[in-house]
């Protein structure tokens, strides 16, 4: 008869998932992963099957995560130009306040380009926030708070290729200043 699962699933790719971030996928080995979920190796491969099924769950759950987050600043943010502003901000913010963390994803494509479902994963949490973008340019258009002259596509690209962009400054703590100014000349994009 097969044991019951004696630890939550979630909690565990939470937990996982704060591992990987601090220390990269090659240098979280598995003994490093069954201390901090505090599992047997039999439990971990019943789970999860192997290290690398684990870390895929986990950069899931980032992008969930950011998705859900970048959804609600552009739910409760009714104009574009702040709305866009509120998310570039709160990711230079969060680079300030732990500058080594920085993106998940960033770190993933950065780390993991030998492994191509690693690879695929990064390539689709940035297609996610391409489309995401593109879709609420396409509808500040609508609304005339974009030029009709504006491609929202492009912008989205261009705003998506920045957002990484801002997450590697603030890794290489360049600074507020240098972020700001940067932010500011990206939303002169939306003009």
């Amino acid at each position: 008869m097969a044991r019951t699962r004696e630890f939550d699933i979630d909690q565990a790719v939470d937990r996982a998932m704060d591992l990987f971030w601090r220390r990269g996928y090659a240098e979280t080995s598995l003994p490093d992963l069954l201390k901090e979920l505090s599992i047997g190796s039999g439990s971990f491969y019943a789970a999860f099957g192997s290290k690398e099924e684990l870390y895929l769950r986990t950069l899931e759950r980032y992008t969930t995560l950011q998705g859900s987050s970048l959804e609600k600043i552009f739910e409760e943010t009714a104009e574009l130009r702040p709305a866009v502003r509120l998310m570039l901000a709160s990711m230079i913010e969060a680079d300030l306040a732990e500058p080594t963390r920085g993106c998940l994803v960033v770190n993933a494509s950065t780390q993991c380009g030998d492994q191509p479902a690693a690879a695929e994963r990064v390539n689709t949490a940035i297609r996610q926030i391409e489309s995401f973008l593109a879709d609420a340019l396409e509808r500040a258009q609508v609304r005339g708070e974009l030029p009709p002259e504006k491609d929202p596509r492009e912008l989205a690209r261009f705003l998506t290729t920045f957002t990484q962009g801002i997450r590697i400054v603030g890794q290489a703590r360049m600074g507020r200043q240098f972020t700001e100014d940067a932010l500011t000349a990206a939303l002169r994009v939306l003009d």
